[in-house]
């Protein structure tokens, strides 16, 4: 018996009758895992159980159709995202659309021809892995931006909450959803340099001195090397943020000492979503701020510290902003 691991892909093929099955089984056996089902009931039970990467389900079945069945598989968390393709010989436009309503990615018509089977379900399956790969991405950048947290005596939850105050600013100025997801998923990694500052700076109680202060000012330049340069958008601002985020409007900031419009917005937009969480969450070294401070804090800042036009901005929508913090709030 071999102990070699057995990584290819799953597939779950539902159909009643033998001869259909027996006929995939030949199309599809040497590249992928199956499973068998001849009714819906085992299906679900099958799909619970195995968690296939693709389901193949014939719609005219006795007792529970391919629709119905479709629908329980959508409506159940652990199979919701499983993609299902159809393979039927029905082939009227009105059953095309009742399949997709019901949740179906794709249809086969049956006599199945075995060149389409390969076709749809290896692409169908590359868009399932293009799926996993940008939500595997997302973790490891959210995990990462926590590492720093950590090391940095903070909690998780500042990543969190400041990383909505800023999708939730970008959304106000007017950028896209997606532009707004990007810098949610991004702003996390802001500190990720700190895990190259030593820990007797980066958690000394009292105030830095001019020596170690020239230390702490390189976190920047480290976590934008760390997360270094990349095809991927969502990394190239994530360096970006890092970079920046540290940078002023009026030039006094680290560690280029850019200004104004030079500075990348989505470090702007961070910048002040970073401030506004730090003055008022309570830290080791500092009590929290009232929410009324830090307003004002942000609003001498304007032009100085902070883009004089995203200040405002921000502002109004303190609403919506304690609404985040309460969500995320520290137990």
């Amino acid at each position: 018996m071999s102990h070699l691991l057995d990584d290819r892909p799953k597939i779950l093929v539902v159909d009643d009758e033998a001869a259909n099955l027996q006929v995939l089984k030949q199309i599809l056996q040497e590249d992928y895992r199956l499973f068998f089902a001849k009714d819906g009931l085992k299906a679900i039970e099958l799909a619970i159980s195995e968690k296939p990467n693709l389901i193949l389900l014939d719609v005219m079945m006795p007792g529970m159709t391919g629709h119905e069945t479709c629908k329980k598989l959508r409506n159940e968390a652990t199979t919701s995202r499983i993609p299902v393709i159809f393979v039927t010989a029905m082939a009227e436009e009105e059953d095309e659309a009742d399949g997709f309503e019901a949740g179906a990615v794709d249809y086969i018509t049956k006599p199945v021809s075995p060149a389409i089977v390969k076709a749809r379900v290896k692409t169908h399956l590359s868009l399932v892995w293009n799926d996993e790969l940008k939500e595997t991405r997302l973790q490891i950048i959210q995990r990462l931006g926590l590492a720093a947290e950590y090391k940095d005596n903070e909690t998780g939850l500042h990543v969190i909450r400041m990383s909505h105050y800023s999708q939730t600013l970008a959304r106000a100025l007017g950028y896209s959803q997606d532009t707004a997801d990007k810098i949610l998923h991004a702003s996390p990694m802001h500190d990720i340099g700190k895990i190259g500052i030593p820990d007797s700076i980066l958690q000394k109680p009292g105030k830095l001195d001019p020596e170690e202060w020239e230390i702490m000012k390189t976190h920047p330049s480290i976590g934008a090397e760390i997360i270094g340069d990349h095809d991927s958008l969502l990394l190239q601002m994530a360096k970006s943020i890092a970079l920046n985020h540290h940078e002023k409007w009026d030039g006094s900031g680290y560690p280029n000492g850019i200004k104004g419009d030079a500075i990348p917005v989505e470090a702007r937009i961070v910048t002040i979503a970073d401030v506004f969480d730090a003055l008022t969450t309570e830290r080791p070294y500092k009590k929290a701020w009232s929410i009324e401070d830090a307003v004002n804090h942000i609003r001498k800042g304007a032009g100085s510290h902070f883009d004089p036009g995203l200040v405002p901005v921000f502002l109004n929508l303190m609403p919506d902003l304690l609404e985040i913090r309460e969500r995320w709030a520290e137990t």
